[in-house]
């Protein structure tokens, strides 16, 4: 059941990346960024301050955000950070990038929660497993060369660097959800964590970005904004439910997650007409073979 969730959260996550580049597109990035965020805490909010106040009306339910204490609440901004900061490099990389680049790139993000999770979790990887690993890697190089071909240079792009950075930091916070929700419980997490990301963002946009707002990129409102963070909440929460199940595998429910990407590089081919896709396609296809190859082994 477990897996059926992770599949659910890869289509909203990869409709997600549709709106934040049809938002991100000559547009200011942070306030962009802060707007999506605070539209995810609003959604909680409620929740949180009735399970407050009136417990009796969500007790027993999913939504239900139990009180922690307030030692404990220093796990939820560590997360608040290290998501942040992903987001930050990743909403920058999707400005500037096309899907067909970012979308390949964000496939590879499994491989490097798997690593992580047999050094800290002793998860332990199939001779399958470890073959699927090696052809997601070899794809992600020839990918590499197709990007080059386009004058996307992976060692010395700035934007694309900003990206490997944002999903390096992206499969950090997979595996820390993983110590999270054996810890704490998964609807508190991600309602409080959504709240100190605000937090965070606010002095960000008032000492970084507004002083400087008319040297950079004017902001422009779109109705895509809100829909990132709605779209993200769903995913979220689909997400944390499916780790929360005794005996869910990180890193086969972050390889499941993944095939998101299938959705944003299908629909960013159409959408915003980029070049070379069925190269990029069937380099993408490769590097999901071998997510798929790594899953069907566990």
């Amino acid at each position: 059941m477990w897996a059926l969730f992770a599949v659910l959260s890869s289509i909203f996550l990869g409709t997600y990346d549709i709106f934040k580049k049809l938002s991100l597109n000559s547009n200011a990035v942070l306030p962009v960024l802060l707007l999506s965020t605070l539209t995810y805490a609003i959604i909680f909010l409620p929740f949180i301050l009735i399970s407050i106040y009136n417990p009796e009306l969500l007790n027993k339910t999913l939504f239900f955000v139990p009180i922690v204490p307030l030692e404990n609440h220093y796990f939820f901004l560590l997360k608040a950070i290290i998501v942040t900061s992903s987001w930050i490099f990743a909403f920058f990389a999707i400005k500037h990038l096309p899907l067909t680049i970012v979308s390949p790139i964000r496939a590879t993000g499994p491989i490097w929660v798997i690593l992580g999770a047999i050094v800290i979790f002793s998860e332990h990887l199939s001779l399958v497993q470890w073959i699927g690993t090696a052809v997601t890697l070899i794809f992600f190089y020839f990918f590499s060369l197709a990007g080059k071909s386009e004058g996307y240079h992976f060692r010395t792009n700035k934007w694309v660097l900003f990206l490997i950075a944002g999903t390096l930091l992206g499969s950090a916070s997979g595996l820390y959800d993983k110590f999270l929700v054996q810890n704490f419980d998964r609807m508190a997490m991600q309602a409080w964590t959504s709240v100190y990301q605000v937090g965070i963002l606010l002095p960000i946009i008032l000492f970084v970005w507004y002083p400087k707002r008319y040297g950079n990129t004017p902001f422009q409102w779109r109705w895509a904004i809100p829909l990132i963070g709605i779209f993200l909440v769903i995913a979220d929460f689909l997400y944390f439910y499916a780790i929360g199940y005794e005996g869910s595998l990180i890193s086969v429910i972050s390889a499941l997650r993944r095939g998101g990407v299938i959705i944003s590089f299908t629909l960013g081919a159409i959408v915003f007409q980029e070049k070379n896709v069925v190269k990029k396609g069937w380099l993408l296809l490769g590097i999901l073979t071998g997510v798929l190859i790594l899953l069907l082994g566990s």
